[in-house]
């Protein structure tokens, strides 16, 4: 992983590790938003890692879809 999607990654660990526990396991994918965000980051690097996770976020609200959505390959 580069330097700089390791420091991207430092707030989801964070979310996992701090904020994650209060809020509960109520992800409508699988992976995890956050999961899918570490792995994004660790397939495609910084930017379009990134990018993929910001959107994987934004599609996770009460009117989005559900089930299974797998990082995309490089």
């Amino acid at each position: 992983m580069s330097p700089l999607a390791r420091l991207f990654a430092l707030p989801v660990r964070l979310y996992r590790l701090v904020f994650s526990p209060w809020v509960g396991f109520n992800c409508r994918y699988h992976p995890t938003c956050s999961a899918y965000a570490l792995e994004a980051l660790e397939k495609h690097g910084a930017l379009r890692g990134g990018w993929l996770a910001l959107r994987r976020i934004a599609r996770c609200h009460p009117w989005g879809r559900s089930g299974i959505d797998n990082v995309p390959d490089r």
